[in-house]
């Protein structure tokens, strides 16, 4: 396995500009089977596909972790990672409380004698639903991520449908997080659940977290009945790299993002020569000690890159062209590169800031746009949670002077009733 190194004036980079979204569109037929079956017979289909895909026996009874489940899934997780799950729960809960300052309900006077009132009005989602994926990819970190933004936005409620809750880390994630209903369903099956609402389980205002191609399908397709956080597609790393960075720190963090699955995109841009080749040398010596070798070997075979630019500017210019999910800068000056930043999911400045850093401890959720969504899109965070409502407060007086204005474009748009209701007002 080796990562190829490529030069910016000289290689065909349209493989690193051109990832987008994966085409899982084979799977449309059978998942929109399971939403509209959910969404018809509600807790009936529910079970029966928690049997069929889970090997679940369920019903409302048991579909709720109970207290006693709860109780026994701290009984099986060693005392220090409990409190390195509360650590970062405080700095995580600590980071989007930050954010509420801004979502402050404003007015101002408007109109010509000033005496009517504009403005907006800020209020969190009233439940939301938070996707735990279960087997190999069931991380803790995923309830954390999701639930504490939302808590921060003060969201009345959150729940959580996570399948087969063999991992009971993450039960202990959820009752630290203050999260009461986790309900014992997965798949798309969960999120029509979610979206529907059934007997058992009530409707949500968003749903947010990641899964599979199934669940990913299912979430495009309930939105707009309900909100989501966004379509989240394989991983990725960009690390912008000179000459004084350390290449076996860089490999290191390479290598951290290929092993999450095949398709994670692992990228380093880079102004040496030098570097590039170190770097190269360090992957090919540090993969042997990982455990998932294999994994990582497809991945950086598959959507590994090095590439050798002529300055940092140019550097910028590819990282803003990916717009990949995480970026590392590990330069000289390195803060002053992150503010030419213009497309990223999370930027991580400096040596000593890792992305395993933010996907566990420092503060902002790990729930990032993938597939160059970053050009558009933004993280999880409380804004996520939150909506912004209009107030308009017109005065008899400030109405009259504009309402020819009004009765002229309604009318123009042939809305002859939009236009009657302002010439009452005004006769």
């Amino acid at each position: 396995m080796m990562v190829p190194v490529l030069f910016y004036n000289n290689d065909d980079l349209s493989r690193v500009f051109s990832r987008t979204q994966l085409d899982n569109s084979d799977f449309n037929e059978s998942v929109k089977k399971i939403v509209d079956d959910v969404k018809a017979r509600k807790d009936e289909a529910l079970f029966e596909y928690a049997k069929k895909f889970d090997k679940q026996d369920l019903n409302k009874d048991t579909v709720l972790v109970s207290k006693e489940e709860i109780k026994k899934a701290y009984s099986m997780v060693d005392a220090e990672l409990i409190a390195s799950i509360k650590l970062a729960k405080k700095n995580i809960l600590a980071y989007h409380r930050k954010q509420t300052s801004k979502f402050k309900n404003s007015f101002f006077e408007s109109g010509t004698n000033r005496k009517s009132t504009l403005g907006w009005i800020y209020r969190p989602l009233n439940r939301v639903g938070l996707y735990v994926p279960g087997g190999k990819a069931s991380y803790p970190s995923t309830v954390l991520m999701t639930s504490l933004p939302a808590i921060a936005a003060g969201v009345e409620e959150v729940i959580v449908c996570t399948p087969n809750i063999m991992n009971p880390l993450v039960l202990v994630a959820c009752h630290e997080c203050g999260i009461k209903k986790i309900y014992k369903v997965g798949g798309a099956q969960a999120i029509a659940a979610m979206a529907y609402g059934t007997e058992s389980i009530e409707k949500v205002d968003l749903i947010a977290g990641p899964g599979n191609v199934f669940v990913t399908l299912a979430k495009k397709m309930v939105y707009g009945n309900v909100a989501i956080d966004m379509i989240a597609g394989p991983s990725e790393i960009l690390v912008i790299a000179d000459g004084s960075a350390d290449p076996t720190l860089v490999a290191a963090d390479m290598l951290s993002q290929a092993e999450h699955d095949e398709l994670a995109a692992s990228i380093l841009v880079t102004t040496s020569k030098s570097m590039a080749i170190q770097v190269q040398a360090e992957i090919e010596r540090q993969v042997e000690l990982l455990e998932r070798k294999d994994i990582i070997s497809k991945s950086l075979q598959n959507n590994g890159a090095i590439i050798v630019v002529d300055d940092i500017d140019t550097a910028v210019a590819v990282a803003n062209r990916v717009a990949p999910e995480h970026l590392e800068i590990c330069t000289r000056d390195a803060k002053d590169v992150a503010m030419k930043i213009k497309n990223a999911g999370a930027i991580f400045v400096g040596p000593n800031s890792p992305e395993p850093l933010g996907d566990y401890m420092a503060g902002p959720s790990h729930v990032l746009p993938t597939s160059g969504s970053a050009r558009y899109s933004s993280v999880l965070s409380v804004d996520t949670f939150m909506k912004k409502i209009s107030y308009i407060e017109y005065d008899k007086q400030d109405l009259q002077s504009i309402a020819d204005n009004i009765i002229k474009i309604a009318e123009s748009e042939s809305l002859t009733a939009h236009a009657n209701t302002i010439k009452l007002r005004k006769e």
